[in-house]
């Protein structure tokens, strides 16, 4: 019966992407290309319907095996009552068929069963090059899962202003002071600064170097709340400061309808003596974000124990740190709005002989 339901409640809701899908196809009710928006409000959202399937699990725990089934969706509103300024609010409802008990077990970021505010910001542009965003909202720095989870929300300032370099490049600053926003009452607090140079953005051939610094203070809390994972801790909290120093390199080019990105990150954890290293290599063919679309990927990381902050880097890997391993997968995009992803791992801790396999299949609407 439980299954039953996650299956309705993503079915309600995936709903919307599959209307405005069709009528986005439909000329008749296509508004004219030069007519005036109706409305400053816009709506928008994704979903996600996922089944997952994990063995060879190290540790005291129930069985070596989990299975389960998890949804979420994620309602937006964004209203523009004029052109220098944007309010957003987005809402949370997740379900699944495991209970909320075992998501720390589970190394999870978000909750099985939930309802919560996702976001809630205004964003201000100060110039044509520059904007200030304030609340809850995704992280504005471009990073790899390696060193932080995109489904997180932190939520503080930030400022973000790009400098032009001749006609195609441009030199990108970030910078922001945030409150993690975890769960179970995290109170840690992060402050970023990221440098890109990015040349020829949005050409068919183009590449970026991204410089990132990230300082966490105020962690101890999550240690003591289960969300310590696979760092060092001691009784009291962590062993090792987390400043992490960032450094990604990227290429993008497209043939013909295949466009192709890879990535590496390397991240060093300043505070730390040691186990401080990390790096992750990427590559991707393909955009399963388009309608009728394939995307195949590749994904290696290594990171040491102390290299990154688990309880904030990417939880589709069920090793957070201090373990090494390889996530192929591939997609379809069913829509331009509707896609299916499936993932592999194959991960090993570090001091194991085992090996930690898991899979995920995930339905994602966007609309």
């Amino acid at each position: 019966m439980r299954r039953l339901a996650l299956a309705c409640h993503f079915a309600l809701i995936a709903a919307p992407a599959f209307a405005i899908a069709q009528a986005s196809d439909d000329p008749l009710l296509q508004a004219p290309a030069d007519a005036a928006p109706a409305s400053t409000l816009s709506w928008s959202g994704d979903a996600t319907l996922r089944y997952e399937h994990t063995n060879g699990i190290p540790g005291a725990r129930p069985s070596p095996t989990l299975e389960r089934i998890r949804s979420r969706v994620r309602p937006a509103v964004t209203w523009t009552p004029r052109d220098e300024l944007e309010i957003g609010a987005a809402l949370k409802f997740a379900l699944g068929s495991d209970a909320n008990r075992d998501n720390r077990a589970n190394n999870d970021n978000e909750r099985s069963d939930d309802a919560a505010l996702d976001q809630l910001f205004v964003r201000w542009r100060a110039g044509e090059s520059t904007s200030l965003l304030f609340g809850k909202a995704p992280f504005p720095l471009e990073l790899s899962p390696l060193v932080w989870d995109r489904d997180l929300r932190p939520a503080g300032v930030s400022i973000d202003h790009g400098i032009a370099l001749g006609d195609f490049s441009r030199v990108q600053l970030t910078a922001g002071a945030f409150a993690g926003e975890h769960l179970y009452g995290d109170d840690s607090r992060i402050g970023a600064l990221q440098v890109a140079w990015r040349w020829h953005e949005g050409a068919p051939g183009n590449a970026a170097v991204l410089l990132s610094l990230i300082d966490f203070d105020h962690i101890d809390r999550l240690a003591n709340n289960g969300l310590g994972r696979t760092n060092l801790r001691t009784a009291s909290g962590f062993v090792s400061d987390f400043r992490l120093l960032d450094l990604q390199l990227v290429g993008r080019h497209a043939f013909g309808d295949w466009p192709f990105e890879a990535r590496v990150d390397l991240v060093r954890n300043l505070g730390a003596e040691d186990d401080a290293d990390g790096a992750r290599l990427s590559l991707v063919a393909g955009d399963r974000r388009r309608a009728h679309r394939w995307e195949f990927g590749f994904a290696w990381q290594r990171q040491q124990r102390d290299a990154v902050l688990a309880a904030f880097s990417e939880d589709d890997w069920w090793f957070h740190s201090f373990a090494h391993g390889a996530m192929p997968w591939f997609g379809y995009g069913l829509t331009d709005r509707l896609s299916v992803r499936v993932a592999g791992f194959r991960e090993q801790r570090d001091g194991l002989a085992d090996h930690t396999r898991r899979v995920l299949v995930d339905l994602e609407a966007r609309w």
